[in-house]
């Protein structure tokens, strides 16, 4: 199976973008559960924080064993009682792909400019599910949120508006490497297998292009995502700033520390960009067979 096969006439600008905010979706439906696991795991170590010593694992191994606990402590499995998880960046980021044969200098420019902006207008969201998805872990007397409305009530009242917006900077960041690392290198992976000849232009080949985009995204992104993790949940006044939660993250675990939950990060932007970039590509093509 091969899937569709690619459109004789380039797909509209309005395509692109309904195929592949579709796709984004689709793939957040599919690896939400990885996210829970990985956001759980990524702020296990600061103070205030509450989440159980059972989270408290070596990396590599942590992100298996997150997933293995985390259902134990709520009725949805691994977050999927969350509504306000679907602001993920990865929705609000992957909404155009650049075309084929466009400059790398322009690839790298559009992967941090949807980024930025979709950072800026969704970060709340982005916020909420954090705080929420780390609340799960906690035993039920302890949790600070009771429900999506009552995080986003809880978080404006104990920390003024501003706080819907904390780590705005390094979720900018963050977002603006992961979608450089995976747009980037999925376009630069596939042009290089079509022109060697080494696949065709199909399912196959966008998986391996799509896996090792999740691959380099993640190698690239996770010290930002841990540290963005960490800022946004940690308690108020706990940090001045993003910058002070890197050193003291520094000073506490290392070098290590900027990676911890790599492998439930790779499981999750591995999964997603696979999901998301087959998606694309096979709804792309539906949508442009259908208006032929």
């Amino acid at each position: 199976m091969v899937g569709l096969k690619p459109p004789e006439v380039p797909p509209t600008a309005a395509v692109k973008f309904l195929s592949a905010g579709t796709a984004a979706c689709i793939a957040d439906l599919c690896t939400f559960p990885l996210d829970t696991a990985k956001v759980r795991l990524q702020p296990m170590v600061p103070a205030g924080l509450g989440v159980s010593m059972k989270m408290r694992v070596p990396i590599g191994l942590g992100g298996l064993h997150a997933a293995r606990v985390s259902p134990r402590s709520q009725s949805f499995p691994l977050g999927w009682g969350s509504p306000q998880g679907w602001g993920s960046p990865h929705s609000q980021g992957s909404q155009h792909l650049p075309s084929p044969g466009t400059g790398l200098a322009a690839r790298l420019l559009a992967g941090c400019t949807t980024g930025a902006v979709a950072v800026a207008c969704a970060q709340p969201t982005d916020v909420v599910k954090v705080r929420f998805q780390a609340n799960g872990a906690m035993p039920e007397s302890r949790r600070r949120y009771s429900g999506t409305v009552d995080a986003y009530r809880s978080i404006a009242r104990e920390e003024g508006v501003h706080g819907l917006w904390r780590g705005t900077l390094p979720n900018i960041t963050r977002n603006a490497i992961v979608n450089c690392g995976e747009l980037v290198t999925y376009d630069l992976i596939k042009d290089t297998l079509l022109r060697a000849q080494l696949m065709a232009d199909n399912v196959p080949c966008h998986f391996v292009a799509a896996f090792g985009a999740g691959f380099c995204a993640t190698v690239v992104a996770s010290p930002v995502d841990v540290v963005k993790t960490r800022y946004m949940n940690a308690s108020p006044g706990q940090y001045r700033n993003a910058l002070s939660c890197l050193l003291a993250l520094l000073m506490q675990d290392g070098i290590a520390g900027l990676y911890k939950g790599f492998v439930p990060s790779f499981l999750r932007l591995g999964s997603w960009n696979v999901v998301m970039f087959i998606s694309y590509e096979q709804l792309q093509r539906a949508v442009m067979l259908a208006q032929s």
